[in-house]
């Protein structure tokens, strides 16, 4: 392991005091003496540890790189951030899990269902499924060399353009926000399942105590937000568990007809596909909506104990989740429930294929336990996007985007208070949909989101060929800790066919023409180019060169003793790898 060392050059452009930051110009010098603990402005002044993370604010050329001299004791030198790694892999990997599970799965299923039919809703889940896979390889390969609380969207301005990550800051910024506003309202039509606003207590309250609840989960220790997660998402875990039974039991015969279903709704009415081709296109954005977030679990990189360890880890579960949570559930819903069930279209809970299967299987009362699992699972989703929408604000604020001194306060324990404010703030436009009406809202705010997600899997593809090829430029290739084992061709698939799929999923605004229908589909293409087009007539910038890619901010080193640490639980064999895992992520 090596030292870095740094010496300090004085600027005479300024008339400041030799003790100002703005008189001061850091360049690495790999040549000097090396030094145990980097300079101050002045020479000889031993700079205080908190303020570390300032010194690597310029690039280097690649000899530069090749020699500089790094330092074994903080692994966190070269981070700008100043945040809490209080995550314990038992909170990230179940976050990871079922941490993003909510209204996308459990209320847009069943609209999905009654507008493409079986096929298209099996399908469609699964071909999205493999390009959140493709995302999440891209994105665990550059988050392990650089595990930020920033991730892909400050990648977007090391490996594009300030306008690049400008637009796509502001674009996941508002994903975030908005899908609290869903969220938020989402609550609502699960309200609607008890009718309680007809018992005294009224919708908008609900929102307003459970937006008030999300929010004080995020303005105190990040490990309060990790521990909440982690009880909600195994409960979401054992609810789909006990989904998939009941599915099988339904299926076989213990359902009101008495009678063995199998795959009798796949060839009921217009089934498979219904609608064709126009039927299939539009359910891109609902699942897109669905996997909303899978990505965001990067953003916790940045709170994360050990992530040259863990995140790879947790990248390498995304296929099973995947392929168990998603694929899994819309398998068993287009099974047991058919296209033209009544009120299916409605996308109410009381129509929610998971809640229609519980009932089939039971009664009323089994139909309410899994409304209150949805309930829950709709407040984890808004918890999760409160946290990733704070986390990008952060990063816009350390980026200069943002007014730093303002967006990147961070309280006692270290978490940015002021943004996790402001992104909670919209979420109250979740009240909204009391006067507007809680379905439509809920619809709109549900593609913003969905489309939302694709041009951010679009940019994370983007940001991963620019990675590489910097790499490449600069001899790196070789320090990856974690490979993406479908490049070159994973990512370039993963562009094309976003960007298809974003082009043709507002078919059906078409034919017939639908003005309010294409406005929600294709809202984001334009917000997003009017991004990065302002903030280009501002900065006139261009997409940095692959030789002149900055590898060495946010780089994280771990120490020696970090590495010894890693290899000696990887070498782990039997019952102490056993107890070590059940440490790790159960305990």
């Amino acid at each position: 392991m090596r030292r870095h060392s740094i010496q300090s050059t004085h600027s005479s452009r300024s008339g400041n005091s030799a003790g100002s930051h703005s008189d001061v110009e850091y360049v690495y010098a790999p040549d000097k003496k090396e030094l145990s603990t980097p300079l101050d402005f002045e020479e000889g002044t031993a700079l205080p540890a908190k303020k570390k993370q300032n010194l690597f604010s310029v690039h280097t050329a690649q000899d530069d790189i090749d020699n500089a001299l790094f330092d074994e004791e903080d692994p966190e030198s070269r981070i700008r951030e100043d945040l809490s790694r209080s995550l314990k892999p038992r909170h990230v990997s179940l976050i990871s899990i079922a941490g993003i599970i909510g209204t996308g799965l459990y209320l847009s299923t069943s609209k999905s269902l009654a507008t493409g039919g079986p096929a298209s809703l099996f399908m469609n889940y699964t071909i999205m499924g493999m390009v959140v896979y493709l995302t999440m390889l891209c994105l665990g390969e550059m988050s392990t060399f650089m595990p930020i609380s920033g991730s892909f969207v400050s990648y977007a301005k090391k490996f594009g353009s300030d306008s690049f990550a400008m637009a796509l800051m502001w674009n996941y910024w508002f994903n975030d926000a908005v899908s609290v506003a869903s969220d938020l309202t989402a609550l609502q039509l699960v309200m609607d399942y008890w009718k309680t606003s007809e018992k005294g207590f009224p919708y908008w309250a609900a929102s307003l105590l459970f937006w008030f609840l999300v929010l004080c989960l995020n303005v105190i220790h990040v490990r309060v937000y990790g521990e909440t997660e982690y009880w909600l998402a195994m409960l979401k875990v054992i609810a789909i568990i006990i989904f998939f039974i009941l599915s099988i039991v339904v299926n076989v015969g213990h359902n009101p007809q008495h009678e063995y279903i199998g795959f009798k709704n796949w060839n009921h009415g217009e089934a498979p596909f219904v609608n064709g081709f126009k039927g299939f296109a539009s359910l891109f954005v609902s699942a897109s909506f669905a996997y909303g977030g899978t990505e965001s679990i990067t953003l916790t990189n940045g709170e994360t104990e050990n992530p040259i360890r863990n995140t790879p880890k947790i990248i390498r579960t995304v296929f099973w989740r995947i392929l168990i949570f998603y694929v899994g559930s819309t398998f068993f819903i287009a099974m047991n429930v058919p296209y033209d069930y009544p009120g299916i279209a409605s996308g109410s809970v009381l129509t929610s294929s998971f809640t229609i299967v519980f009932q089939m299987a039971g009664s009323r009362s089994a139909g309410s336990f899994m409304n209150a699992v949805i309930m829950t699972s709709v407040v984890s989703a808004c918890n999760h996007a409160l946290f990733a929408g704070s986390r990008v604000m952060y990063n816009m604020g350390l980026e200069g985007m943002l007014p730093r001194s303002i967006f990147c306060k961070t309280n006692r324990y270290k978490v940015p208070y002021v943004s996790v404010i402001c992104t909670s703030l919209i979420g109250l436009l979740a009240f909204g949909s009391s006067f507007i009406g809680a379905g439509e809202v809920w619809t709109w705010l549900q593609n913003i989101v969905g489309v939302s997600n694709q041009i951010a899997w679009l940019c994370i593809g983007i940001t991963s060929i620019r990675f590489r090829k910097g790499l490449a430029k600069q001899g790196l290739t070789h320090e990856l800790q974690f490979k993406n084992w479908t490049y070159p061709w994973g990512p370039w698939i993963l562009v094309i066919f976003v960007s298809f799929i974003i082009l043709v999923q507002g078919w059906s605004a078409f034919d017939p023409w639908d003005v309010k229908n294409f406005f929600s589909v294709y809202l984001e293409l334009f917000v997003f180019p009017a991004c990065f087009i302002v903030w280009w007539l501002i900065k006139r910038d261009k997409f940095v060169k692959a030789e002149d890619m900055d590898f060495v901010t946010d780089r994280y080193i771990p120490t020696k003793e970090v590495v010894e640490m890693n290899e000696r639980l990887d070498a782990l064999k039997g019952w102490p790898k056993f107890k070590q895992r059940l440490h790790e992520y159960v305990l």
